[in-house]
C-alpha cells in the first residue's frame, strides 16, 4: 500500500492543489499528504512490530542537518520565520526515512514519475506557445488566474506581485514556461530532476520503452522554454554524468549502434539550435556575459552573502531570516535570497550545515553510482543524474524550501541509501 501512495504522490507532485486552513495562509497539498503516508507508515509498522530505518552515514547527516537548522534559531530575529521553515522540513524529510527503511517498488514509482512530468512539461508548453496566439499580457493575465487553485490566494498573489515569467532572449521579450509552478526556475528544477528517471526507464528496458524517450525529451524541451540558465547548467551535468558512466560500461556505444539514426537526429538538432540564432541559445550564451544585468546582480548578491556568512560563520543568522538581516522591513513572501542553496545555508544555518547539507549530496550520488555499477540498474544511475542536477542548479538557485522539488530529492536521496548494508530496526 505504502509503494503504490508513494507512486501517486509523484503523479500528483506537480498538480497539488493549495489549502487554505484560514485567510492569508496557503498551504501546498503534499505537506499534508506526507506526514499521512508517514502516518500510515508508522501504524503499519508499530502493528507489525517492525520498524525499518536506514542506519546509513546520509540518514545521520540529515538528522544532522535538522538539527542544526532548528539550533540556528537561537541567534535568529525572527524566530517565527525560522519555525516556518523548520515545519517545512518536517512535513517533507519523513518521505526519506519511509524510502530509505523499505523496499519500494523503484520502477513503478518512475513510471507514475514519468507521466507526472510528461502532463506537467506538456502544459508548460502549451502555455508558452500561447502567447503567440493570444499576446503576452492576455496570456499572463488568463494564467495569473488558473494557478491560483494550485498556489493558493496569497501565494499566487505574491508570485505575480514579484513575476520572473518574463525573459528577453535575443532582444524578444517572452512569457517563460512555468506549467502551475510559482516561477520558471523551479519549474526548471522539477523538470530536470524528473528528465533521467525517465531516461532511465528507456535504459533499464521497461515495457514500451521507446515511449519513455519521448516523454524524455518532451521534458527536456519544456525544460528548455523555461530559459533558466541555472536549469541548462544542471541538465547538463546530468547529461554529463548519466552517458559518461553508461560509455564507461561500453552501454552507450551499443544503445547508438543499435539506434544510429536516433544519433544523427540527436547531434543534427544539437548543431541547428547552436548555430542558427534563437531566443534559447541567446539565453544559454548570456550565462556566460559576467556584464549582463542579471549575472552581475547575482554577483553583487553573492558577494553581500558571503559578507554575512564572514560575520555569522557558526550558527548564521538563524533559519528564515536572511531576508531580514538584509531588509529589516520585508515581508515572509518577499524573494529576498542568495541565489544560491549553499549561500544561503551556510548564511542563515552556519557553514557546517552547509557543509553537512553537501556531504549528503555527494554520498546519495556516490552511493547511487556504486549501486548501479553493482547491479547493473539504470534507476539509480538515473537516481544519481538527477541529483547532480539539484547538485550543479543550486548553485544559481534555492529549491530546499519548493514543494514540488524538495520532495524529490527526499525520495532520491532515500532511493540511494535503502541499499545500504548496514540498516537498524
Amino acid at each position: 500500500m505504502i509503494n503504490l501512495l508513494i507512486s501517486l504522490l509523484f503523479l500528483y507532485l506537480p498538480f497539488q492543489i493549495a489549502l487554505n486552513p484560514r485567510e492569508g495562509i496557503d498551504l501546498a497539498s503534499v505537506r499534508v499528504i506526507i506526514p499521512l503516508i508517514f502516518l500510515i507508515w508508522l501504524i503499519s509498522g508499530l502493528k507489525n512490530k517492525r520498524i525499518s530505518i536506514s542506519g546509513s552515514i546520509v540518514t545521520f547527516l540529515i538528522l544532522s542537518f535538522l538539527f542544526l537548522s532548528i539550533f540556528s534559531l537561537a541567534t535568529a530575529g525572527n524566530i517565527d520565520w525560522g519555525m516556518r521553515k523548520i515545519l517545512f522540513f518536517l512535513s517533507i524529510f519523513p518521505l526519506y526515512f519511509i524510502v530509505s527503511g523499505r523496499k519500494i517498488a523503484s520502477v513503478r514509482i518512475f513510471k507514475f514519475l514519468a507521466w507526472g512530468a510528461f502532463l506537467s512539461a506538456s502544459v508548460g508548453i502549451v502555455q508558452f506557445f500561447l502567447q503567440f496566439f493570444l499576446g503576452i499580457s492576455q496570456t499572463m493575465a488568463l494564467w495569473g488566474k488558473i494557478i491560483v487553485p494550485f498556489l493558493g490566494d496569497s501565494f499566487s498573489e505574491a508570485v505575480i506581485e514579484n513575476s520572473s515569467w518574463l525573459v528577453n532572449a535575443g532582444g524578444i521579450t517572452l512569457f517563460r514556461a512555468v506549467s502551475f509552478f510559482p516561477d520558471p526556475h523551479m519549474f526548471s528544477f522539477y523538470l530536470g530532476m524528473s528528465a533521467f528517471p525517465v531516461l532511465a526507464l528507456y535504459f533499464a528496458n521497461a515495457k514500451h520503452r521507446h515511449i519513455y524517450l519521448i516523454l524524455f525529451f518532451v521534458i527536456l524541451f519544456a525544460d528548455l522554454l523555461t530559459f533558466s540558465r541555472g536549469g541548462y547548467l544542471g541538465m547538463s551535468a546530468g547529461l554529463i554524468v548519466f552517458i559518461a558512466i553508461i560509455s564507461a560500461k561500453g552501454v552507450f556505444l551499443k544503445k547508438i549502434i543499435a539506434n544510429k539514426y536516433l544519433l544523427s537526429s540527436i547531434f543534427s538538432a544539437v548543431f541547428i539550435f547552436l548555430a542558427i540564432p534563437n531566443p534559447i541559445a541567446e539565453r544559454l550564451y548570456s550565462s556566460f556575459d559576467l556584464s549582463e544585468g542579471s549575472n552581475s546582480q547575482r554577483l553583487t548578491i553573492w558577494k553581500n552573502s558571503w559578507d554575512m556568512i564572514k560575520k555569522n560563520p557558526l550558527t548564521g543568522v538563524g533559519l528564515g531570516n536572511y531576508s531580514l538581516e538584509l531588509k529589516p522591513s520585508a515581508d515572509y513572501r518577499e524573494p529576498i535570497y542568495s541565489h544560491n542553496a549553499y549561500m544561503d545555508i551556510a548564511a542563515e544555518t552556519g557553514l557546517v550545515n552547509a557543509s553537512v547539507f553537501l556531504l549528503i549530496l555527494f554520498l546519495s550520488i556516490y552511493n547511487s553510482i556504486k549501486i548501479f555499477n553493482r547491479d547493473n540498474n539504470f534507476i539509480y544511475l538515473g537516481i544519481a543524474s538527477s541529483i547532480t542536477v539539484f547538485s550543479f542548479h543550486s548553485v544559481f538557485e534555492t529549491a530546499i524550501f519548493s514543494v514540488h522539488v524538495l520532495p524529490l530529492f527526499a525520495l532520491f536521496a532515500g532511493m540511494a541509501n535503502a541499499q545500504n548494508n548496514e540498516r537498524r530496526n
